[in-house]
């Protein structure tokens, strides 16, 4: 049976800060992401199957993705939790924002790994990951791919 790839896409807004960046993005500011996920795997061929044909169904992707990704970070605000944003970002808490603390520097390159970790972890084993492009503004985006990036 054939390999097939279906991708799903996803949009959310959310903003961050690049501590010790030497342009405007060190910054706070926001964005409208645009999330493509496409994932691999082999169309069920069991004919009593409910999802027969498919390889894994949109609503299924949708629901890992929601949870995983655009339920935490859809309007909420991404700061490295080890550079002096803390501050702000606990002043922001405390002001009832949404504040997410990350091991990185919130770029696009390292969001789009953050996604793909989490992402892979709640896929059915017949289907794998192969690409996420996380697109900042309509002409900036970073991609990921598992055939780069193995285990």
């Amino acid at each position: 049976m054939s390999k097939i790839r279906i991708t799903k896409q996803f949009s959310f807004e959310t903003g961050h800060a690049l501590y010790g960046y030497d342009g405007k993005c060190k910054n706070v500011h926001g964005h409208s992401y645009k999330l493509s996920v496409t994932v691999i795997g082999t169309p069920i061929t069991d004919t009593s199957h409910v999802k027969w044909g498919m390889v894994i169904d949109f609503g299924d992707l949708k629901k890992i993705v929601k949870e995983e990704i655009e339920d935490v970070f859809d309007h909420a605000t991404v700061f490295n939790k080890n550079t002096p944003h803390v501050e702000l970002a606990m002043e922001l808490k405390n002001r009832g924002h949404n504040v997410i603390l990350v091991s990185y520097q919130p770029t696009s390159e390292n969001m789009v790994i953050d996604f793909a970790e989490k992402i892979k972890t709640r896929l059915p084993k017949n289907v794998t990951l192969h690409s996420l492009k996380l697109q900042e503004t309509e002409t900036s985006y970073a991609e990921w791919y598992a055939s780069e990036n193995p285990d």
